[in-house]
């Protein structure tokens, strides 16, 4: 490569850019010096090396800190060029140094936890409501974590000296709640943050400019986008990343390399997906706001494509009904799911704790996809049938915000 297309590269890699246009080029960026326009799969478990004895420094190396093996590939539980793709354009979307991608949401997750349990901090600080899975790792210490669970205002009391992680999800599955992630960042002192950011995705919000040190994604939702890959992913600094790096190494739940060139190709129409999909759910939000078969609503001040309802009659009956619709868990789909997460998502956290959480038998979730809004609102219509009416109306928190902000 000649000194001007050095150049080239160098600037179109470190020079700013908005979060649409890295959606499109991050982790691409090398790709036309090379002669190539779409991303290749590497689907090489091992490679070939004559060279034995640098082969061994490397892996000295990666025991050492975790960092990514210079030069060539070596094994793929070390790493894999398409993975390391998708991890560099998170990273830039999240503005981390780094991100470690892993086989699913829950893989990422037990990965930290094992990160951190591994120099003796075991006791993690939670905020419910989490993704039920979630809680239900942290409730059930099946990696050896013990968890206090707090209201956001309890967290710097309940930090210990073996406090090794503060969890939250904001916007929350499924209720949709809100948390200052600023105040809560300061609050932890120096215990990392964790932010799941699933549901706002770094379109709608970048948990690391709020103080959070972990940004953790389910990417088989939005990031993936279209319900045909399952992964998840943590970015973070580098020092972090090293030691997850490590763990997914021994702990073998590395990402398929067709999923990683999944993701990556699902990041550059991110954008475009959430701010469409998050236009027409403020706008059921409107209409479901207005219908007296419903009795509460959830939406998040900064907006987005996941609505959580309440109906006054029997949210069955809703899920039997609808047909365009689909009744499904997992969300940030082209297509617009709807689920029970007292039944599904859910069901899996203690009664008591699920509805101290705010998840009541009534709350149907619904993650809004591309289809035309007067479409979707006609197979809700048609849901939601002749169900009980007259009630009281109840406002929740997030649904004033929004509709004091406009936008639902």
């Amino acid at each position: 490569m000649n000194s001007a297309s050095t150049h080239a590269y160098d600037h179109a890699r470190t020079t700013p850019r908005a979060l649409a246009t890295e959606a499109v080029h991050a982790g691409r960026d090398d790709l036309a010096r090379q002669g190539l326009h779409a991303p290749p799969i590497d689907l090489s478990t091992t490679y070939p090396s004559y060279d034995s004895r640098g082969e061994a420094a490397r892996i000295d190396a990666f025991a050492g800190d975790g960092a990514q093996p210079e030069g060539p590939p070596i094994y793929g539980r070390l790493g894999n060029p398409t993975v390391a793709r998708f991890e560099t354009a998170l990273a830039r979307l999240e503005g981390t140094e780094s991100a470690v991608a892993f086989a699913s949401g829950m893989a990422a997750l037990s990965a930290v936890l094992l990160a951190r349990a591994s120099i003796g901090l075991r006791h993690v600080v939670a905020v419910r409501p989490l993704y039920g899975c979630s809680d239900h790792l942290l409730t059930a210490g099946l990696l050896g974590t013990e968890v206090t669970w707090v209201d956001p205002a309890g967290v710097a009391d309940a930090l210990r000296p073996d406090t090794g992680l503060v969890m939250v999800e904001s916007p929350a599955n499924p209720t949709l709640a809100e948390i200052d992630l600023r105040a809560l960042a300061h609050a932890c002192g120096s215990v990392p943050l964790l932010a799941d950011n699933t549901f706002a995705t770094p379109v709608l919000q970048r948990p690391v400019e709020q103080g959070a040190r972990l940004v953790l994604h389910s990417a088989t939702k939005y990031l993936g986008g279209h319900g045909d890959v399952m992964a998840g992913v943590v970015a973070c600094d580098e020092e972090f990343a090293g030691r997850l790096r490590q763990v997914r190494f021994a702990t073998g739940g590395v990402l398929h390399p067709l999923a990683g060139y999944l993701l990556l190709r699902g990041l550059s129409t991110l954008p475009v997906r959430v701010r469409a999909a998050s236009a027409t759910a403020a706008e059921l939000v409107r209409r479901l706001a207005a219908d007296p078969r419903v009795a509460r609503v959830h939406y998040p001040s900064i907006g987005g494509a996941m609505i959580a309802f309440e109906v006054h009659g029997d949210p069955h009956e809703v899920i039997a009904a609808v047909r365009l619709i689909t009744p499904a868990v997992s969300l940030g789909s082209v297509d617009t799911l709807i689920q029970h997460p007292a039944s599904i998502s859910h069901r899996i956290v203690e009664e008591s704790d699920r509805r101290g959480a705010g998840v009541s038998d009534r709350l149907l979730r619904m993650s809004v996809g591309l289809e035309d809004t007067d479409d979707l609102w006609s197979d809700l219509d048609y849901a939601l049938g002749e169900l009980a009416t007259g009630l009281p109306r109840e406002w929740s928190k997030e649904e004033g915000a929004a509709f004091s902000t406009g936008r639902a």
